[in-house]
């Protein structure tokens, strides 16, 4: 059954949420995982995108959007909420970066959910929505984490 790890930062911005994402992206695509990080819209996929070229510093993430050729092959995807769901990966780590939560979740090993300040309302509802399905879950309360 699909793992769900629940990622609470100290952190109260959305784009923290973005830099931890790339964080978990890397080293899921170290570990030889397909990563898929949806978002919540054409911009924050934009967003997201160009920040997986320049964070984490000294590291490359190949990537590619959802439907382009550079996805085909790349170990990390972005995709977005308006995606259809046919043309989402089928196994490896989702990253969710969207308020809700998207469609045929327990297609992936792993769920990564990443809360800050700003969106723990929508956290609790995406808490509820798996632990109601019998899903795994786990907790892990982060501060400091940009200096590991």
């Amino acid at each position: 059954m699909t793992r769900v790890d629940f990622y609470i930062l100290q952190d109260v911005e959305q784009t923290a949420m973005h830099r931890f994402a790339c964080r978990l992206a890397a080293k899921a695509m170290r570990n030889g995982q397909r990563t898929y990080l949806h978002t919540a819209s054409d911009a924050q996929a934009r967003e997201v995108d160009d920040l997986l070229w320049a964070y984490p510093p000294n590291r490359l993430i190949p990537h590619g959007r959802l439907g382009t050729p550079e996805a085909e092959d790349a170990p990390v995807v972005v995709g977005q909420r308006t995606d259809s769901a046919d043309r989402l990966p089928t196994d490896g780590l989702l990253i969710n970066l969207a308020d809700d939560v998207p469609d045929g979740p327990g297609r992936f090993d792993r769920i990564a959910e990443i809360v800050v300040g700003e969106k723990r309302a929508s956290g609790r509802t995406r808490y509820k929505f798996y632990r109601d399905r019998g899903y795994p879950l786990f907790h892990h309360e982060l501060d400091d984490w940009e200096a590991r």
